[in-house]
């Protein structure tokens, strides 16, 4: 597919400049950056999390940031290592099993929501070098 874009004279010049340095065509360049910057792609996170993933791009810089800042809160952070040592020495009970898969994912989909948070800021011109940059100014 082909599109044609008028870049500003400054863009233009950085890439034409690093495509010569890199010995890469500029066109390879121009996908790279734009592919790059692009949002995060909702399609290659879990179904169920999708919709989710999806309404955060609706979010402000603010909400965006409190959820990058998001944690687990500290009991469940403390059950779960101590679910994750039982179940490495094989003495959880059924139940605590199944706990320790819920706090397993919950984790996991709190980490996968705060990895989009932080690239759609990104996106928006809000770049992240630590989670210190994320508190509200």
């Amino acid at each position: 597919m082909q599109l044609t874009i008028n870049l500003p004279e400054p863009a233009f010049k950085r890439l034409s400049r690093l495509a010569e340095l890199t010995n890469q065509p500029l066109s390879e360049l121009v996908v790279q950056s734009i592919a790059g910057n692009l949002p995060p792609a909702i399609e290659t996170a879990p179904i169920e999390s999708q919709a989710e993933l999806l309404t955060l791009q609706t979010l402000s810089i603010e909400a965006l940031r409190q959820i990058a800042q998001g944690q687990i809160p500290s009991i469940q952070q403390k059950l779960h290592v101590t679910l994750l040592e039982g179940n490495q020495e094989g003495l959880l009970t059924e139940e605590q099993q199944r706990e320790l898969r819920e706090l397993s994912l919950a984790a996991d989909q709190l980490m996968l929501k705060k990895a989009h948070a932080c690239a759609i800021l990104r996106w928006r011109g809000q770049p992240i070098r630590d989670l210190n940059q994320l508190s509200a100014d």
